[in-house]
């Protein structure tokens, strides 16, 4: 996001329609908070300000010091004050420009700082945020709040800040120096300014448009490329036959991109001669009626003189410019500073109460209350769930797709608070607990494993940071995948590519139950652990879970018969309720919901496991 650029030059100086519409209301609550960030870095702003303030003055001289060599040198004939006045201005120049480094240095340092200070504010505000939150998220969002929304304010400070600053002294030094000249002359030039500036914004304005079509061709052709040139594309074209018909698109998208880029590329043209002829007419006239007053009025006007008005005018078009067009990278700074305190402003819902009990020992106790729950509270997915799971026993949750299994499990370790009754452990409401205990008691097999980028030591020492070599083999052997880990080459340094795509979905599950292992939780749930997974590999699953299902306080959330046959009660959920509950034994013969989905499901996928050719 560039701040700067010659007048029309970039589309940073002209708001789109939608940004017009959406600008954000600049308050003076905003604005203090805007600054707030620089608060801390006071000290290195004031040295920024004041080499800001030396620089422009100092990149003056030289314009000024033009008179002196004309004057005192050049028409005065004398050589040593010509080379006297040649040395001090590039003296002068050089020491502007030495300070203009340390300038730009202080701003890229504060810049760097301040986002650095805002990245670490808002990965841990978002890392505080409740489940809910990125559920109901878009990711894309998220990760552009962190990256170029944060880098965007970079610019903001390198850029649009400084250039406020920089501009408005060069600006006030620059006509304090012309009054000082010949205040005649120096009013002249303040009418004569907005004759270089409103047309040239004007053209820039027009070539902004067409730059902004030009793009938006650019990116249609770039979404037939990505549609059409992709494997599944060419497949689909190449099925229906639609290769001409793709062609004939492609073309007709290419020549409107092809015409618009003609007339951009003119518009340019026709603005260097605006942009040139407007910025002649100043120093015409200065020349001209400068020229007046020296020959009929004021012999005390010099060539000099006049000479050091028009390179101060000169100096003068681009501040007045930057300036003139600095109100679209102020509203889109304030839009950006906006986007990110509004998610700064986020509520975390799942927090810590103040008096947060923090036990001992976690027994794995859970109860659940007449608990109800709604994403929205205006439906609710749990309705007076009541249930009790005592240390060391088990439970099944079976109930078709969508009834709220997964749901009633997240609210244990409050990913998820309950909108009425309360969930329990140990016998304290798990919202008066702390939830580093909480969670660490919990540990969570889930159906869709995630495995981070690295190697399997390091996703299976995620559970447990300070556990040792002993420890880490011991779990993975419970998993069933050791063996195959010593297998590799590397062993458990093997790296597991990108979530885990370099092993197959068994793999990735007994990984993942090893790591929840080494995180010895008191209580061990299992969201469909074996679904969408090949029968081999949900038996060595199945033989990794069920001792660990007898030694622990499990909860399972299975579809398969063998699973729900080794827990000590099953309950069955439907559109959000527990309608049956008791074993096997006493729910097959109902005729109820159990009925049905052993019959439909269970009995099925059991039968299918047994069957000889799978044997």
């Amino acid at each position: 996001m560039s701040m700067r650029g010659g007048p029309g030059g970039h589309g940073g100086h002209f708001l789109s329609e939608e940004e017009k519409k959406n600008a954000p209301k600049v308050t003076k609550e905003l604005l203090i908070r805007v600054f707030s960030y620089l608060k801390p870095y006071w000290k290195q702003m004031l040295l920024v300000l004041t080499a800001i303030v030396v620089s422009s003055v100092l990149n003056l001289y030289p314009s000024i010091l033009t008179g002196k060599m004309i004057d005192e040198g050049l028409i005065a004939g004398d050589l040593n004050r010509l080379i006297f006045f040649i040395v001090l201005s590039f003296i002068l120049t050089l020491s502007a420009n030495l300070i203009g480094v340390l300038e730009s240095y202080l701003n890229t340092w504060i810049a760097q700082h301040i986002t650095f200070d805002m990245r670490n504010q808002m990965y841990r505000h978002l890392q505080n945020m409740s489940h809910r939150f990125f559920t109901e998220n878009n990711q894309g969002d998220i990760i552009t709040r962190m990256t170029s929304d944060i880098d965007g304010v970079k610019d903001i400070i390198t850029n649009t800040f400084s250039s406020i600053l920089s501009n408005s002294i060069t600006l006030v030094a620059a006509f304090i120096a012309m009054v000082n000249k010949n205040w005649v002359l120096a009013l002249l030039s303040l009418v004569l300014l907005p004759l270089f500036s409103l047309p040239t914004r004007a053209a820039g304005k027009t070539r902004w448009s067409l730059t902004r079509e030009s793009q938006e061709s650019r990116d249609r052709i770039n979404g037939i490329l990505n549609e059409t040139l992709s494997v599944s594309g060419q497949l689909l074209v190449k099925l229906f036959g639609m290769e001409d018909f793709e062609y004939r698109r492609y073309e007709r998208e290419n020549r409107k991109m092809i015409n618009l880029n003609i007339r951009e590329s003119m518009a340019g043209r026709w603005f260097r001669v605006v942009l040139s002829t407007f910025s002649s007419i100043g120093p015409l006239m200065i020349y001209l009626v400068g020229g007046i007053m020296m020959m009929k009025y004021d012999s005390s006007l010099t060539v000099g003189d006049i000479t050091v008005l028009v390179s101060l005018l000169s100096r003068m078009y681009g501040p007045v410019n930057q300036l003139m067009n600095m109100q679209a990278d102020w509203i889109r700074s304030m839009a950006l500073f906006t986007r990110l305190f509004s998610y700064y402003d986020m509520p975390e819902e799942i927090t810590n109460a103040p008096d947060a009990v923090t036990p001992e020992k976690a027994e794995g106790n859970i109860r659940f209350d007449d608990v109800c729950f709604g994403y929205n509270p205006d439906k609710l997915v749990l309705k007076h769930i009541n249930f009790e799971l005592k240390s060391g026993h088990s439970i099944a949750i079976v109930g078709p797709s969508g009834s709220g299994k997964s749901t009633m499990i997240n609210l244990i370790p409050r990913l998820y608070d309950v909108t009425s009754g309360s969930v329990c452990f140990d016998g304290i409401d798990v919202r008066k607990l702390d939830l580093s205990f909480l969670r660490g008691s919990v540990g969570v097999v889930s159906q869709d494993t995630y495995l981070f980028s690295g190697t399997i030591r390091e996703n299976l020492m995620y559970a447990n940071i300070h556990a040792k070599e002993e420890d880490m083999i011991e779990a993975c052997k419970k998993a069933n995948i050791h063996d195959f880990i010593v297998k590799q080459e590397l062993g458990y340094d093997t790296q597991v590519g990108n979530r885990g795509l370099k092993l197959s979905g068994g793999e990735k599950q007994r990984i993942s139950i090893a790591r929840v292992l080494l995180k010895n939780p008191a209580v061990m749930i299992f969201d469909e652990a074996t679904a969408s997974l090949d029968s081999i590999s949900e038996k060595a699953i199945q033989d990794a879970i069920d001792p660990l299902i007898e030694a622990r306080t499990s909860i399972l959330i299975a579809h398969r018969l063998s699973t729900i046959l080794a827990a000590d009660e099953i309950l069955v959920v439907k559109d959000g309720e527990i309608v049956e509950r008791g074993t096997h034994q006493e729910l097959v013969g109902r005729g109820g919901t159990y009925t049905e989905l052993y019959e439909t499901q269970f009995k099925i996928g059991d039968d299918q496991k047994h069957t000889p050719e799978q044997a």
